[in-house]
């Protein structure tokens, strides 16, 4: 008898395991090809018409490969009429199984082979156009995104000060990059050192625009995602700095080779000129290099930032707020000081880089 009761009390205690064992679900993405598409058309869910897709799909990889499946796409779940598939597209699935029972959902398009192709023809017309600096010029950008990705990110997520982290990868890439692009001569040299000065004076600017306006970094819903998504704490106030300064980077080293050249072939051009009249005739190209460059930081801002403009569209249309209050906003602030930050840097380093190499063109420094 007290065998059996042990029995029963094992197996009382085993069954609710053996239970949570089978219903935790596993998930996996495979990809898959539409057959065909069966039926096409709009769902009322709610009094809002979605539209929907029934679909014929032969999986093409993974533990399901050559297995045909009917799927029923939209509908409950909103898709646009730009996420209709078409029959011979490829899409990628989630297959979740759970109690032995398997369910499919289309999470994407499977778009690497376009991404793939395009990258290659971006390549070809660089090379095309711009001969052995334009092979230099794509390893300094395979290095660049391989200093980001290698130490950049991973010392953030080890807990080091994202704004430091930033400023010690973008002189890496600084380093690499522009003898990469540009050789080893002066005129790499004092646009290096110009581009180092400047990006300093950024950062600066940066702090000090971040700490009077009171930004916490939470000002995008990415922020808020990888506060909560992660399990490392990460420092968000310095991860806008850090974006500030790499994303003005980009734009800095292009001001200040331009500038070193413009200076180096006016002196070449006129040796005659003083060391003044180098720097005044600079600035006036560097004047109009500002003029272009500042809009054109501006726009790539704004253009990353369409949805926050649709937003103050819409709720300045349905007067949910105040436009100062909008205006206040975390949101606005961050966008307004990200692209002020990097346009100051940018202004800046014009003349910084006309003085240099002014300085040194009229010093017996031949810059080549």
């Amino acid at each position: 008898m007290q065998k059996i009761v042990i029995i029963l009390l094992s197996l009382l205690f085993l069954f609710p395991s053996l239970t949570y064992a089978q219903q935790t679900p596993t998930q996996i993405y495979e990809k898959a090809k539409v057959v065909s598409v069966d039926k096409s058309g709009n769902q009322n869910i709610n009094g809002r018409e979605n539209p929907y897709q029934d679909l014929t799909l032969q999986i093409l990889d993974g533990r399901d490969k050559g297995k045909e499946i009917h799927l029923h796409y939209g509908g409950q779940v909103i898709i646009s009429d730009q996420q209709k598939v078409a029959q011979g597209e490829t899409v990628i699935l989630t297959a979740i199984t759970q109690n032995n029972e398997t369910t499919y959902a289309i999470t994407d398009r499977y778009r690497l082979p376009s991404l793939i192709l395009f990258t290659i023809v971006f390549f070809a017309f660089v090379l095309l156009f711009s001969g052995k600096k334009g092979l230099g010029s794509i390893s300094g950008l395979i290095i660049s995104l391989l200093v980001i990705v290698l130490f950049i990110v991973p010392q953030i997520l080890q807990g080091a000060d994202p704004l430091m982290t930033s400023i010690i990868g973008s002189l890496i890439i600084m380093l690499v990059t522009l003898y990469l692009a540009h050789g080893f001569t002066s005129r790499t040299t004092i646009a290096l050192v110009s581009t180092f000065i400047s990006l300093i004076l950024t950062g600066i600017l940066a702090v000090v625009s971040v700490h009077m306006t009171k930004l916490s970094g939470m000002g995008t819903e990415d922020a808020y995602n990888l506060l909560l998504g992660s399990s490392k704490t990460i420092n968000l106030h310095g991860l806008l700095l850090g974006g500030i300064i790499i994303g003005a980077l980009g734009v800095l080293d292009d001001t200040t080779t331009t500038q070193s050249t413009t200076i180096a072939e006016l002196s070449d051009a006129n040796p005659s000129y003083s060391m003044k009249e180098l720097f005044n005739k600079g600035m006036i190209i560097g004047r109009e290099h500002i003029a272009s460059l500042v809009n054109t930081l501006v726009l790539a801002y704004a253009g990353a930032a369409m949805g926050v403009f649709i937003f103050i569209i819409i709720t300045l249309q349905t007067n949910s707020q105040p436009w100062w209050v909008i205006f206040n906003s975390e949101v606005i602030a961050e966008e307004v000081v990200r692209t002020l930050a990097g346009s100051l840097g940018l202004i800046l380093a014009v003349p910084i880089t006309t003085l240099i190499a002014s300085f040194f063109a009229k010093n017996e420094i031949k810059i080549k």
